[in-house]
């Protein structure tokens, strides 16, 4: 079993919450002092009263939409960096994105993942990952560095070279997207090129598939992957393959109900949202965009923090009806003027050549008609109601539902 990072992976739950309550009221006052982008978000908010995880809903959410737009309006960064941290690198991701970045050691925060796979300082890392534009080429290295690995920065493409430099230099992990590797290995079998020194893959910005990590597995090579993001860096990382995702010691992890800030029970799917502790970059309750779950139980590898399920899909489920968008957080506002909702699922879908709605709502005690005229009032659509028994409605994440033909061009 690899060894832990540091001893803060294996805290107990009393010692992770006490350090917590120290780091999270310094991260909000950083934010509200430092960050003006969050002025007005936080214009209202006690540092001091935000020092657990369930503080944070008192807090709005900031979505990748509010992010595009407010840098445009502020460029480069919406006023959401940190303003007295001048950063070394400005990366744009699709959007566009505009992320800051600093040579500062391990500054993504994804040398725990790196760890977990045993990668350390006698390896020679090929990072596969892209250093055009994007952060992902310089998260990865960082990383490697940190731990005391040499680092070949390969990038993406030229795969004869790829499997050329592996093979000479005798390189003996890999990070990049999980199906590049595989690429390389066929190249150099094409080649007759050794590369048996591989024996670390560490797999990120794709799903990794389960005969991709056999066909590794076969090769004697341990292939672990990772959730990160540029925004955030380092979100979550397997320890054990094909076990949940333990969450970074440098973020905060929650799930809620897409559209919304109303978390969801454990093992119930809803959309990621994350408070990164990073005091150059303090994303407070950002929403990524994807689905996952919290899983429950603690990992064999001895490591304590919280886990995820993996990614589970998007929480981007807007859908177009009758010329309207009916969106998530509209269903989050519905649920809020009837605290006895429980869970709500609009399906879409077509009768006699026209959109028709369906609102299926979770509760006990309530009655469709009380819920009709709400319905109308915010969707501005008119749609059927039924009100279905608790846990009937899918545990996916989908809070709007488009079952309607999809046309294929």
């Amino acid at each position: 079993m690899t060894q832990f990072l540091d001893e803060n992976e294996t805290r107990s739950f009393d010692q992770r919450a006490s350090d917590l309550a120290k780091r999270l009221p310094e991260q909000i006052r950083n934010a509200k002092t430092y960050a003006p982008g969050f002025a007005n978000v936080l214009e209202n908010i006690e540092p001091e009263t935000i020092c657990e995880k369930s503080d944070l809903e008192k807090i709005d959410v900031l979505r990748k939409s509010d992010l595009i737009r407010l840098q445009q309006a502020n460029p480069p960064f919406g006023g959401f960096s940190n303003s007295k941290v001048k950063p070394d690198f400005v990366f744009q991701s699709p959007g566009p994105i505009y992320d800051p970045g600093s040579k500062a050691v391990d500054w993504w925060n994804l040398s725990r993942f790196l760890n977990a796979v045993g990668i350390g300082a006698d390896d020679r890392v090929q990072n596969c990952f892209s250093y055009h534009l994007t952060p992902a080429g310089k998260m990865m290295e960082s990383a490697a560095l940190a731990l005391g690995a040499s680092v070949l920065p390969a990038g993406v493409g030229n795969t004869e070279q790829q499997a050329e430099a592996a093979s000479f230099l005798k390189i003996t992990a890999y990070c990049g997207t999980p199906e590049y590797l595989l690429t390389i290995l066929k190249k150099a079998n094409e080649l007759n090129l050794d590369l048996t020194m591989l024996k670390k893959a560490a797999v990120s910005g794709g799903p990794l598939f389960p005969q991709v990590r056999e066909e590794y597995s076969s090769r004697g090579i341990t292939c672990l992957q990772a959730y990160a993001t540029a925004d955030l860096g380092s979100i979550a990382y397997e320890t054990v393959p094909d076990c949940p995702l333990i969450v970074d010691e440098n973020v905060l992890v929650e799930i809620v109900t897409p559209g919304s800030g109303l978390p969801v029970d454990d093992g119930e799917i809803g959309e990621v949202i994350v408070t990164s502790l990073n005091p150059d970059y303090p994303l407070i309750r950002f929403a990524t965009g994807d689905l996952s779950a919290i899983a429950p139980g603690l990992s064999s590898c001895g490591r304590t923090n919280t886990r995820i399920v993996g990614w589970r899909g998007r929480a981007d489920q807007s859908a177009k009806v009758k010329g309207m968008f009916v969106r998530p957080e509209q269903v989050a506002i519905l649920r809020e003027r009837h605290p006895s909702i429980k869970k709500t699922r609009i399906e879409i879908n077509i009768k006699d050549n026209k959109d028709v709605m369906t609102v299926k709502i979770e509760a006990e005690g309530l009655q469709s008609s009380e819920v009709e005229n709400t319905v109308k009032d915010i969707l501005k659509l008119k749609a059927k109601v039924e009100i279905v028994s608790l846990g009937s409605l899918p545990n996916d994440g989908l809070v709007i539902d488009d079952l309607r033909p999809q046309l294929v061009t």
